[in-house]
């Protein structure tokens, strides 16, 4: 049974609701354009630095060790202190002042210290971002609202526009200069939001009074919480690993320029993009479950299109767009589905767990593997690990209990007519 979160009492106007949304989601869509930059550079960093394909996969997986301490331990303060509002800017102003850092790296190194910094200050950002929609968003609203703000921004940001910009800015001026590039947005967003975001406690949850006294434990052992968790780990895991391999195998076992690489990679984005609304939009309608269990199975497709596939490019576009639809999913196993499951007064907790764990066992380990493969077996090695990523997604998917507001509360009203006929 999910435990409701109180729409306490959402006064903010539609109007703010919609600004504060399409703010974080730009926000975070400057997070993961600085994020993404060195996966898409990476065909220019490589052979400069020198890096070997384990050496990749350690950069990739350094942030996300220092993403995910971040995510779960800004979740857990944010619910006891502080304003969220503050730790969102000042995380914000961080990540960008790291992408500078990222520019003038000499070596393997710094650049790895660099990113390290980097994913402390950007992984408390999404946590803080879901928890002042779910204080300031009217439940009816919140699948869609939280999907914009994890998803549109950053995949129109991080996933299309970062590697067309970046790759042509590196192609022409250097791809240090286009790490000064992708740290610059941040400043600005930060600007906006001191201006425009108004802080606030999350309303005070109306829960039963036993629910009230339910500990960290218990979201620990939440059934929806521990399948958001493996759904999680599987799909970053999924994720980092083709952006931080993907531009290589295109460039180096496709044989595609980069300038095609950088538009296929940009495919995703557009289809990220707009996945990050029509699916999440669709979980309030018809409910989250029922949507979490079919997507998951397209992402077969793109690991297999990129190993097999020999047509013309646009056709392997078009893999690539359907393929990615499980993107689509990703804030409500991340976000949605563990606010709605827990009380109001772990939401902070579960958010931090879903996104912290995934980022330690999915974003970490699974790009070390993946360079140690690729450096024995080949750059095909990690693309096969796509598909074994799928699969656990599937099946990790199977049994989630249903929480869109829409859809349960309308199960219980008939449960309760049936009750008194």
């Amino acid at each position: 049974m999910s435990v409701p979160i109180a729409s306490g009492e959402h006064t903010e106007s539609v109007a703010y609701q919609w600004r504060l949304t399409a703010l974080l989601s730009l926000s975070f869509g400057f997070v993961l354009f600085d994020r993404n930059a060195l996966s898409f550079l990476m065909p220019f960093v490589q052979p400069e630095l020198r890096f070997s394909n384990t050496q990749v996969g350690l950069l990739s997986g350094g942030l996300s060790l220092t993403w995910a301490i971040a995510a779960f331990g800004i979740g857990v303060v944010a619910d006891r202190f502080g304003s969220r509002k503050k730790l969102l800017v000042l995380a914000t102003v961080l990540f960008a002042l790291c992408s500078f850092g990222s520019g003038i790296a000499s070596g393997f190194a710094i650049l790895l210290a660099t990113r390290l910094l980097m994913g402390a200050a950007e992984g408390g950002i999404m946590p803080l971002s879901q928890s002042l929609i779910v204080a300031q968003v009217d439940p009816h609203r919140r699948g869609i609202a939280m999907g914009i703000a994890q998803g549109f921004g950053s995949s129109l940001m991080g996933s299309f526009v970062a590697p067309v910009v970046l790759v042509g800015f590196a192609t022409a001026y250097g791809w240090r200069h286009a790490f000064f590039l992708a740290g610059a947005p941040g400043l600005l967003a930060a600007v906006a939001m001191i201006w425009m975001i108004r802080d606030q406690k999350p309303a005070r949850p109306v829960v039963a009074r036993h629910v009230e006294r339910a500990n960290l434990r218990s979201v620990l052992t939440d059934g929806n919480v521990i399948r958001c968790l493996l759904l999680s780990i599987a799909f970053v895991a999924y994720l980092v690993v083709t952006w931080a391999f993907m531009p290589l195998y295109l460039v180096k076992v496709r044989h595609y320029d980069p300038s095609t690489m950088s538009w296929l990679m940009g495919v995703l984005g557009i289809a990220a993009t707009l996945y990050s609304f029509l699916i999440p939009g669709l979980s309030d309608r018809i409910g989250r479950r029922p949507v979490m269990t079919l997507v998951p199975v397209l992402a077969f497709i793109l690991p297999l299109g990129a190993l097999f596939y020999s047509g013309p490019v646009w056709g392997l576009a078009a893999l690539f767009f359907v393929g990615w639809s499980f993107t689509g999913i990703m804030p409500l196993f991340m976000s949605t589905v563990p606010a709605e499951s827990v009380s109001a007064a772990h939401m902070g907790a579960a958010l931090g767990i879903c996104m912290g764990g995934s980022e330690i066992l999915g974003g970490v380990l699974a790009p070390l593997a993946s360079g140690y493969a690729a450096d024995y077996i080949g750059l095909q090695a990690p693309l096969w690990g796509l598909l074994g990523f799928a699969l656990t997604g599937c099946l990790a998917a199977l049994g989630l209990r249903e929480t869109a507001p829409r859809v349960s509360l309308g199960t219980s009203a008939n449960a309760l007519t049936q009750d008194g006929l």
